[in-house]
């Protein structure tokens, strides 16, 4: 019943893609990032309704006061930076045991037992692409474009990766398109969610 397992988690993603429009950008993420005042004070109504945020306000305007001089660091510089280690390793190891859950449906596509290490690898290193790509674009799209475009694609990808896994017993070829189809989700949730 993986596969069952595999389809509630596109549900999950449709419904956050359909709400996701509704609600407002993040007050800090619009005042920090993109300098709009008004729609951070906008931001803080929708999200809190009517009331008096002046005080929020000014904590976030002292928050941009302390950051200013703040660099913002890129992948390699937060590689370098020794402080992040143990939270970057940490991260690794559960990147590298997110590998034994993409096996059973390795199995099932009737891959080669002998190319499914393989595989896993090209999984690493799509999250690997994905997570790097991700953070380096974020700034310039938002994390909203991002969501949303993210989990459109996923679940577009999920209903590929089904009907893949559905007819690959009719189509021998479709098994390596299942493949390509987890990559290709992988690298979605990596640069969105």
């Amino acid at each position: 019943m993986w596969n069952v397992l595999l389809s509630f988690s596109g549900l999950v993603a449709l419904i956050q893609l359909i709400f996701l429009p509704f609600f407002p950008e993040s007050p800090p993420y619009l005042l920090l990032q993109k300098e709009d005042k008004a729609g951070c004070l906008k931001a803080m109504k929708q999200l809190w309704g009517e009331g008096n945020y002046q005080t929020e306000f000014d904590d976030l305007m002292k928050e941009k006061a302390v950051t200013k001089g703040t660099k913002i660091m890129n992948v390699l510089e937060v590689l370098r930076e020794r402080s992040v280690h143990p939270q970057l390793c940490t991260m690794l190891l559960l990147l590298l045991s997110l590998q034994l859950c993409g096996l059973k449906i390795f199995e099932t596509a009737n891959l080669q037992e002998s190319i499914i290490p393989y595989v896993s690898l090209g999984v690493s290193i799509c999250e690997l692409i994905s997570i790097i790509f991700c953070s380096s674009i974020i700034d310039r799209f938002g994390r909203r474009v991002l969501l949303c475009g993210g989990y459109l694609l996923m679940a577009l990808i999920l209903v590929l990766l089904e009907t893949s896994l559905l007819l690959s017993d009719q189509f021998l070829w479709l098994r390596y398109c299942s493949v390509i189809l987890i990559f290709l989700f992988i690298i979605a949730y990596g640069l969105g969610p």
